[in-house]
């Protein structure tokens, strides 16, 4: 199975500026665990995710004063759609994260997650009655 397969196309792109609290709620109301930072003067595309904000809010900072760009990770490491899963997921546990952005023709695509992933290799199967 494919990255393409597995990804989920509802990408939450947000800016540098907006605040912890907004990027939380944008990500809640949208039901993703990362959105993606596009910051053209930092020079391109980050990713900030749920694990980023409860970091940020365990240290005691303010999510109503916390930008965006001060918790996004830059270096960040893309995905193809026409990777296999065990490529994506080798990444995922080599980097040490949850989250791949998805890139096709340099443009973001997708972002796929461990839960993805395992939602591909385990479907849910519905339960039989006894």
């Amino acid at each position: 199975m494919l990255v393409r397969d597995a990804m989920s196309t509802v990408v939450l792109t947000i800016g540098p500026t907006h605040t912890l609290r907004q990027a939380a709620a944008l990500m809640s109301a949208r039901k993703v665990g990362a959105a993606i930072v596009h910051d053209p003067d930092a020079g391109g595309i980050g990713i900030l995710t749920e694990r980023d904000i409860l970091n940020s809010v365990g240290l005691g900072q303010d999510p109503d004063t916390e930008r965006a760009h001060a918790h996004t990770t830059t270096d960040v490491v893309f995905a193809a759609p026409a990777w296999t899963l065990e490529e994506a997921a080798r990444a995922m546990a080599h980097g040490g994260f949850r989250h791949l952005i998805v890139l096709d023709r340099g443009e973001p695509a997708g972002v796929v997650s461990v839960r993805d992933i395992i939602r591909c290799w385990a479907p849910v199967r519905p339960q039989v009655p006894a």
